[in-house]
Order: C-alpha cells, then structure tokens, then sequence
C-alpha cells in the first residue's frame, strides 16, 4: 500500500499545512504549476512525482515532463496539468485517454478540486485543486488518498483555509 499526497497549482507558494497533512504519505504527486522552490522543499520532505505546468519556467520544464505515465500499485496512472475531466477531455489528451484510459487520470490546471469517475473508460479523474495563493480559487486544498493492489481508496479532501 502506498499513501499518496496530491497537490496542484502551488504558484511559488507552499503553506506548512502541506508538510503536517502529508507527513504520513509515502510520496508527493504535483500536478504543477509548481512555481519557483515547491519542487525542492517537497523533494525534500518525501518523494516527489510531478508534471510541469503552464507557469512553470525552463528549469521546472527540464526536471518534470508534461505527462507522467506510471504504475502505482498495480494501477495506471497518467498525471497531466491540463487534461480537462470526464466529458470534457482537453484536446491533447482526448485520443489517447479514450485508445488507452489510465485507471486513474490526475489533473491541476482548474483549481477546481474535482473527484469524478468516467464509466465510459473506467478511470477516476483527481483534480486537488490549487494549494498556492495565486488564482481565482477562494480555498487551498489537497488530497490524500492510498492506492493498494489495483484499488484506490481512503481519499480525502483538506481544505487548508483561504487564499
């Protein structure tokens, strides 16, 4: 079994919350737009898996890719930053989601914290929504939920106060 901390659109921002909800987590996931020194204050609390964001500049860029695709547990998993959610899948994504479907599809982007199931491909879509000040978003959040053999379970929301 692994514990699994997920947290998205930081912007440079990074609230000690982060350190105290996540301190049971095997890893970190950022769905990024990690903004400058997220990366390696969370590197350096636990391992870190991430995606490179739409604000993200050339060292993010050359650290983390666009897409991570990944087994967990037995379970598939494709962490995007802009990928859409079920039904409305963004554009570079949409092929490959409906050839290939993950078992689970993580996004940021939004900062809309979102937990959907798609039944037409049998994957669950996670979007934490935004931790970070920056944005429309009036409340930070994360998620921490466990993935263990092909099951992923035990997710929670936190809310880390406003923006």
């Amino acid at each position: 079994m692994k514990k699994i901390g997920l947290i998205s659109d930081t912007h440079g921002y990074l609230d000690d919350a982060v350190f105290k909800h996540f301190e049971e987590c095997d890893e970190i996931w950022h769905a990024g737009d990690f903004g400058p020194d997220v990366a390696d204050q969370l590197a350096a609390f636990k391992p870190l898996k991430g995606v490179y964001g739409n604000i993200d500049g050339k060292e993010i860029r050359a650290r983390f890719p666009e897409h991570l695709r990944f087994s967990c547990e037995e379970v598939d998993v494709w962490m995007t930053h802009i990928g859409g959610y079920p039904g409305k899948y963004a554009p570079n994504v949409k092929a490959e989601i409906y050839n290939k479907p993950p078992k689970l599809f993580i996004t940021g982007h939004s900062h809309i914290l979102k937990v959907m199931f798609d039944p037409k491909i049998q994957c669950l879509h996670i979007n934490p929504g935004a931790a970070g000040k920056s944005g429309w978003h009036k409340v930070k959040t994360l998620i921490r939920f466990c993935i263990s053999y092909e099951k992923i379970h035990t997710l929670e929301a936190i809310e880390l106060g406003n923006r």
